[in-house]
């Protein structure tokens, strides 16, 4: 008999979720980076082995709102709880277990779904120090398994994965067992964008990016990318942009990169970067961005 499931990973900002993800999909279906609020949107990859599928929403990270956007984005962590199969908790071993992450597993533990954790980033980790972090994630409540991971070299991945699988409900499929993400692709190819975008840019800068595939024309050879990037200030727009050029110019050679990785074919890119002030708090921006 098949299984299959939902499981919401849950975490502190840059704990490694979307790595995580990635991992255990076995290919790249969520951005990261090392800022704030780098996923906005409920991310599900879709991890597919033997007779268990496991559809992985990497949440946007629990935080407390400060405008439209984030007031979204954290009623978006609730819902998809709410509405899942089991949790896993992601908790950063470098750093050790915090006030954050012991918030976020009281959310868990009160929805009484199947809890696990992993102790990301235990590569960086000797051996007394991985002790350590398991011992204290295993004080984060009622938590079934504890399992130390790195996303990163994939150690502890593939017995992570098994045991979501294993705790998925028995039923169909939810996805065809070759599919990896239920991501639209221009969605896909913005994210992309906007993962280069956050990468190079620093203090509130990220928080106030966003990008959008406006065309993909392929009636030309190579078929053209048209992009934007939003900001909300003049100023933001002139860091992205760059003296001569030069910062949007190294974001869109690498932003064509991944496109053309994901697309698995040449692309042109045209990438401009406009101000729209205030798309943070635009009801309708949010609704055709996506982001409910």
């Amino acid at each position: 008999m098949s299984r299959s499931g939902f499981v919401a990973l849950a975490g502190r900002p840059n704990v490694g979720k979307s790595t995580l993800v990635n991992a255990m999909v076995g290919e790249k279906v969520a951005i990261t980076s090392d800022r704030a609020q780098t996923t906005r949107r409920a991310i599900r990859g879709v991890l597919t082995e033997g007779d268990s599928q496991v559809v992985l929403v990497d949440l946007p990270g629990f935080q407390r709102p400060r405008d439209l956007l984030t007031e979204r984005m954290q009623a978006r962590v609730e819902r998809e709880l709410a509405e899942s199969d089991a949790a896993l908790v992601v908790v950063n071993g470098e750093e050790g277990v915090g006030p954050g992450d012991r918030y976020i597993a009281s959310m868990v533990d009160a929805s009484a779904l199947p809890f696990v954790v992993a102790v990301n980033k235990c590569d960086r980790l000797d051996r007394p120090r991985t002790v350590e972090a398991l011992a204290a994630a295993a004080g984060l409540g009622d938590v079934d398994e504890i399992f130390p991971v790195s996303a990163r070299t994939g150690e502890g991945v593939p017995e992570l994965a098994a045991c979501l699988g294993s705790l998925m409900p028995e039923g169909p499929f939810l996805f065809p067992p070759d599919a990896v993400s239920d991501q639209p692709e221009l969605t896909a190819l913005a994210e992309l964008v906007r993962e280069q975008a956050i990468r190079r840019t620093f203090e509130e800068v990220p928080h106030a990016v966003e990008a959008v595939i406006e065309e993909i024309d392929r009636g030309e050879e190579p078929p053209r990318v048209r992009a934007v990037i939003w900001v909300e200030s003049e100023s933001q727009k002139g860091i992205l942009v760059g003296k001569g050029g030069r910062m949007v110019k190294a974001i869109g050679t690498a932003a064509r990169a991944e496109i053309e990785e994901l697309l698995g074919e040449r692309v042109h890119l045209d990438l401009s970067v406009k101000v729209r002030r205030g798309w943070r708090s635009d009801e309708g921006l949010l609704d055709r961005l996506g982001i409910d």
